[in-house]
Parts: C-alpha cells; structure tokens; sequence
C-alpha cells in the first residue's frame, strides 16, 4: 500500500516560501497563460464545443488542480488526449451528457485516490500508453483536415468517427478552398520555424496573429471562429445539470473512459515533471485534485481536463516551482476571458487546424514508436500496433480494453514460457568418479527442482512429476519460486492426493514467503505436515534419507 501522504503539495512549499520564488512563479504562470489561450481554444473545437468553453476548463479545472494538487508544477487545462472522447460524447449526447460522465468521472478519481491507488498506473504497460497516444495524435490529425483544407460539407454529413471524417474527405475534396490552404501553411510554416526564432513568445500566438491579419488585410476568403461560433466574453456561471438514474447509466461508461485516461495522462505528466525538477509528486493526492478539478470543471460550463505534459515542461523552463504558478496561469487567463475573448471571434479555422497539427505531432511521439517497432518483442510490437488502430478505427475504450487483454496473455505466456520444473538426474558414481558437484541421492528418493512464477499458465506441469515403483519419498525444490497462484496450489494439492495414494512421502526444500502463506492459508502445510518443510536442499534429504 502506497503510504504516502494526502496533503496538496501546496501546503507543504509554503512553509518556506520566498519573494523570489513568488516572481518566479508569477512570471512563469502568465507565460504559460499565454500558451493556454490559443491551445485551449483549439482544443475545445476540436472537442466540437465552443471557444470560451475551452478557457473555461483552463481557468476552473486549473485553478483546483494546482491549489489541491500533488505536484509542484503540473499544469493543467484541455488536452489532446480528451478531444475525440469529448467530441463523441457531445454529437450523441450533448453538453449535459457530457457534464454528467465529466463528474461521474471526477467522483471516480476522488475515489481512487482515497483508496490510495495512484501506484496501479504503473501496471499500464507503456506500449498501450504509446499505442493509443499515436493513435489519438491521428484521429486529431485527420479531424483538422477539413479546416485546413476549407472544405465543405453538405448538410446532414455525420463525421463522428474517424472513418466518416476519412469518407467525408475524400468525397468532398473537390470543395478545397486555396484561401483557406494558404491562411494554414503560412501558420504552421510559423509554428514550426517560430520556436528557432524565440522560445519567450510562443509561436501559436505569432501564428494567431498573423493568421488574423491575412484574413483583415489580404481579405482572404477564410471562415473564423466569428462565423461558425458565438463567443462570449462572460465569465463561467454555476449550472448543476438535470441528474436522473437513466442519465448516469448512459454517462457511466463515458465517465470511466474519462476517469482512467485523466489518471494515466495525469500521473505520466507529473512523472515527466518529477524527472525535470528532481522532485517526487504524491500521485493519489494528484488523482483527487483532478476529480475535484474535473467536477468543478463540468459545473462550470468546462470539458473534461487533466495535467498537460507541454504546458507543464514551458512552467518548469520559465521558472515555475510551485503550484502558484499554475493558479496565476489560471487567474491571467480570466482577464484574457473578459479583455481579449471577443477578438478570438477573428481567428482562421485554419489557424486553429495548423496549431492543433503541431499538437498532433508532439504528442504521437514518432520516433518512440519507431523505437519500440524495431527493438521491442515481437509480443510487445503486436500490443503497440494494436491500440494504435483501434483508437483509430474505434475508440479508445476498445483500444485499451483489448491492448490489456493482449498484454496480459502474452505477459501470462511468456512468464509460464519462463517457469520449469526439472528432475534431477542420476549418475552412476563411475561415470562422475570425483562426484565433487553431486548431491548423493538414495534410490527410494526423487528430486524436483521449480523455478519461476507458479500461476494458472503452468500449473499443469506439475501434472509431469513422475515416480518409480521403489520410490518412497518425493522432494520438492522451490527457491527459484517466488509466487504461487491458487490454481497452482489446487496442482499442488493434487500431487499430495497422488502421493499419499502411492505411499510417497512429500517433502519441500526453501520454500519462499509468498508461496508458504499461500499453502499455510490453504492448510496444506498442516495436510503434508510442518516437519515436511525444510529451509535447505541438504536438510531435505537428510529428512527423505531417514523415511523407509
């Protein structure tokens, strides 16, 4: 059990808090504000909600995450890795669907960090985090097509899954608007040479800029946020949705998607972070500040948030230390919300698509997959692929549903591949005439040596042990064993029935703790007898030469 403790981080860097740190984190905070704004933007259309929704999520979801958070430096706010989810959710059932699976999902990280389990993350292998990583960076990618290109869609056109987006391109195509291709290369021309030119100013908002000035100046023919959304400059109000049981029964599955994939993006930011800083993050005090930052989120008009790693790492280089600067992060961007927002009315679609291309980027991390492809086990490579297709091809539900399963199994065989259990033979004494490396064995005894993991996989290799006629007692060597399963046990306890019934005596040499508690709880130490369970191989038969 992890015993760390359930104190936001925040309350223990105050203790020795400085002036110094205080500007640090001030400037750090209204630094990363200003990379929040355009990416929380275009991260809330392309969650198929508004703009203000998006700023909504960083100011709220924000503030809570940093003030009761168990990392000093995670920043947190709308991501890439909840846009294809959120998007689904609100073409089928809308913004209160998508509140109430927002804060079913909030209540369920509460409740994992309560019962303290911020360590099982780990237990996710990073092939399915990496698979369906690459996998969301696709579907983002192609659902960003549209407004790169400028095409246009006849009414009626469903383009919820990746599929339809992929069909409705190709059938549309020919509607390419050159304006609006222009407007999106010049951005992300920017995006991409712009971080060579200065890493103070974030290149999305140079790319915003110059975006909104070839649409005013060269009147471009482009349609902006102005022409396809209202925005509004009003700050976030309470709105508690209409709750009902059949409501939380079709949000609850939505609600757990949502609860696992904030706990996995979350705690592998604050991991990241910890590497950057050289400090240790308290992952279920993590868990239940993204609930609460996920709960207050949703009541007030936001989507679904979590730590986001880019925002984190520019906090970390700009001099963030403390969960201050995620607040002030959060307080700068209320006075963009009142002052700048109407202005956001005038940036390009393909503006939006051009940043949220760079995001895709950054985040499939190509080249670790490229890594894992060429030098991981085959069995490994068969998980990675996997999930990438199906959080392409479906969702991300089935893509880590099925990733696990598969990892499992190949885990499983490979740990049962792993365990052996080998008789040991007999040499004649003229054939080894020193006998210097020889265990002298009488002829009424056998010996069995186990080694590895004894579990549901291999169990039935204990069905193998074999004796002769003559054989009156059976020793059982397990300090290479260091796990026993109950399926395993129930072999163990079929050996005994087979032996007793053959007037074969069991005896155990270094038997470890793990699989002694396992057959002490199953009362079969007490069956085969506690004088049959010896620490060493030379006590064992010592005890198996004295039975006759």
């Amino acid at each position: 059990m992890d015993n760390e403790k359930l104190k936001p981080m925040l309350f223990t860097v105050l203790k020795g808090y400085t002036k110094k740190q205080f500007f640090s984190d001030l400037i750090s905070g209204i630094i990363v504000a200003i990379i929040a704004l355009p990416l929380s933007i275009a991260l809330a259309l392309a969650s198929g909600v508004g703009p203000e929704e998006g700023i909504y999520t960083a100011i709220v979801a924000g503030f809570i995450i940093s003030f009761l958070g168990g990392s000093r430096v995670q920043i947190a706010g709308p991501t890439a890795a909840f846009a294809t989810i959120v998007a689904g959710i609100v073409a089928t059932d809308g913004m209160d669907g998508l509140m109430i699976a927002t804060i079913f999902a909030g209540i369920i990280l509460i409740l994992m960090g309560i019962l303290r389990l911020g360590s099982l993350i780990k237990f996710i292998p990073y092939t399915i985090t990496t698979g369906f990583t690459a996998g969301i960076a696709v579907t983002i990618l192609i659902g960003q097509l549209k407004d790169f290109f400028g095409l246009t869609y006849p009414e009626g056109t469903v383009t919820i899954e990746t599929t339809d987006k992929i069909k409705a391109l190709v059938n549309n195509f020919n509607t390419i608007n050159y304006d609006a291709v222009i407007v999106g290369a010049v951005c992300l021309l920017i995006l991409i040479i712009w971080p060579k030119v200065s890493e103070k100013i974030p290149g999305s908002l140079i790319a915003v800029i110059v975006g909104i000035l070839m649409v005013k100046l060269i009147n471009m023919n482009v349609n902006t946020i102005g022409d396809l959304y209202t925005i509004s400059n009003k700050l976030p109000k309470l709105h508690v949705p209409s709750v009902s049981f059949a409501a939380i029964k079709n949000s609850a599955g939505n609600g757990f998607t949502i609860a696992i994939l904030a706990a996995i993006e979350s705690l592998l930011s604050c991991v990241v972070a910890d590497s950057m800083i050289n400090s240790k993050h308290r992952s279920n005090m993590e868990l239940i500040a993204q609930g609460a930052g996920n709960i207050g989120s949703a009541l007030f008009g936001g989507i679904p948030a979590t730590g986001a790693i880019a925002r984190t790492a520019a906090n970390i280089k700009n001099g963030g230390r403390t969960p201050i600067a995620g607040m002030v992060h959060s307080i700068v961007l209320v006075f963009v919300l009142i002052v700048l927002m109407p202005y956001a009315a005038l940036i390009p679609m393909p503006t939006i698509a051009a940043i949220l291309f760079t995001v895709a980027y950054n985040m499939c991390q190509a080249k670790n997959f490229i890594h894992l492809c060429k030098t991981a086990p085959k069995s490994d490579i068969i998980v990675l692929v996997v999930t990438f297709v199906l959080t392409i091809v479906f969702d991300l539900v089935v893509a880590i549903e099925v990733g696990m399963i598969i990892a499992c199994v190949l885990f499983m065989k490979r740990m049962s591949e792993e365990s052996r259990i080998n008789g040991w033979k007999y040499y004649d004494p003229e054939d080894n005439p020193d006998g210097s490396d020889l265990k002298s064995i009488p002829q009424h005894v056998r010996v069995y040596e186990i080694s590895g993991p004894m579990f549901f996989g291999d169990a039935d290799q204990l069905a193998e042990i074999s004796f002769k006629d003559f054989t009156k007692c059976l020793v059982i060597r397990m300090r290479g064993v260091p796990a026993i399963d109950a399926t395993a046990m129930h072999s163990l306890e079929q050996l005994y029935e087979k032996c007793s019934k053959n007037n074969v005596v069991l005896v155990f040499s270094h038997v470890n703790e793990q699989p002694y508690r396992t057959m002490e709880k199953a009362k079969f130490i007490e069956k085969v007898g506690a004088e049959n369970f010896l620490p060493h191989i030379d006590e064992a038969l010592k005890r198996a030469s004295e039975i006759k």
